[in-house]
Parts: structure tokens; sequence; C-alpha cells
């Protein structure tokens, strides 16, 4: 994924405030994880909301600009197949080693579907632990039933 101009100036701007991405989510009322997508550019807002965050981040010059990248329509996706960045790169191979045993499951419980990726939501929470703290994605979308004609 290539990140922007002026997704770099959002991010410089959030770091220089001390901000965090459940900070500017509260802003907004919304989720942390929906919001750092909006930063990236991969959702969109409100007018509103896009004038809310512009200002919890001090970006007065050239307002006009952030805002109406905030509010344009998203360019959801990765880039590259195989993603590089370590992080990205472990929820791939998650989903190559789990991903089948996880679609059976999936269609054992529900049928035949698909979870919803616009119906969704995604939450991120730190678990202290003895070995070592551990990071819980909890991941929610509508199940989707595949249409018989």
């Amino acid at each position: 994924m290539e990140i922007t101009g002026i997704t770099e100036v959002l991010l410089e701007a959030k770091e220089a405030k001390g901000l965090s991405f459940k900070d500017l989510a509260a802003a907004v009322n919304r989720s942390e994880v929906w919001t750092a997508a909006l930063i990236y550019g991969q959702a969109q807002a409100t007018p509103a909301e896009a004038a809310k965050i512009v200002s919890k981040l001090g970006l007065k010059k050239d307002r006009k600009v952030f805002e109406a990248y905030l509010t344009e329509f998203p360019n959801k996706g990765l880039g590259p197949v195989v993603p590089t960045d370590p992080l990205i790169y472990r929820l791939y191979e998650i989903m190559q080693v789990y991903g089948y045993p996880l679609k059976a499951i999936i269609h054992e419980k529900f049928g035949d579907g698909i979870m919803s990726a616009v119906d969704f939501t995604m939450e991120v929470e730190r678990e202290k632990d003895p070995k070592g703290d551990r990071v819980k994605v909890t991941m929610s979308g509508k199940y989707l039933p595949y249409k018989i004609w």
C-alpha cells in the first residue's frame, strides 16, 4: 500500500499532538480501527467528522484539502499480493494457515456463505500475560448466505 503525502501529514500531526487513534476516534464517536483506516485513506468520513479530526489535529493551513481527503471515496486494499510489512504479513500468514479451517467452521455453524467485510467491526486489545503481552483481535461481520437460484 502506498502511503499518500496527505496521510503522512495526518500521521505527523497526530504524533506531534501526542494523540492516539483512540483519541481521534473519541472525537467522532467511531472505533479506533475505523479511524485508523480513515487516516490511511481506506474509509470515508462525513464532512462533520472530517472537520472534527482536522481540528483535533490542529491542521489550520490547507484545512479543506485534508477534509476533502477524509471525505472522498476510499481506496481499499493492501497493494502487493503478498505483503512485505512483518506485522501485516503475519496476519496474511494466519489466513494462509487457518483460512480453510475458519471457513469450514463458519460453514458448519451458518451454512454456505461469507462474513461481510462491509457490515463489519474490529477491535484490538492488549491482554496482559506473564509470558508476554498478547494481541487480541476481535472481528465481527454480518453473515451473508449465498443465494440459491
